[in-house]
């Protein structure tokens, strides 16, 4: 397994790993034109875990500046996603490992992420990566 910088050429297969997911068509033209826009900005990181040439997980970071004590940065973790058949399998937590990597190497000085509270699975493992549920608590609030 391979994990690298997101392409291009991954967003159909990404749109069908968000398919399987939540069950919802993502418009593969509209990711395309998004991914390029994010491309060129520094406050996003996208990774791609691949094997045998294919899309099996992807994650994407969010770099935030932050206006308090030290002003450093800080990263949003969001879109976690491994194929099905590749759960439990080490994928999920080697894109984790490198994308915490990369936020260590661009400063960050802590990882947020948000998950729904009845993914067992998702909180377990999230827990096991040393992501404390307990210190503080999310909200959620959908515009659209």
């Amino acid at each position: 397994m391979l994990i690298r910088k997101m392409t291009v050429e991954d967003i159909p297969k990404l749109a069908l790993l968000y398919k399987q997911f939540w069950n919802e068509d993502s418009c593969v033209e509209t990711m395309i034109k998004q991914f390029e826009k994010l491309q060129k900005s520094n406050t996003h990181i996208l990774l791609s875990a691949v094997e045998n040439g294919e899309l099996i997980g992807s994650v994407m970071g969010i770099i935030c500046e932050d206006l308090y004590g030290k002003c450093e940065p800080f990263m949003v973790i969001e879109n976690m996603i491994v194929d099905e058949k590749y759960r439990r399998k080490g994928v999920g937590r080697a894109v984790i490992q490198e994308i915490e990597k990369q936020a260590m190497d661009l400063n960050c000085t802590l990882i947020i992420l948000v998950t729904e509270t009845n993914r067992d699975d998702a909180c377990s493992f999230y827990a096991s990566l040393g992501y404390d549920p307990d210190t503080h608590k999310g909200f959620k609030k959908k515009l659209k």
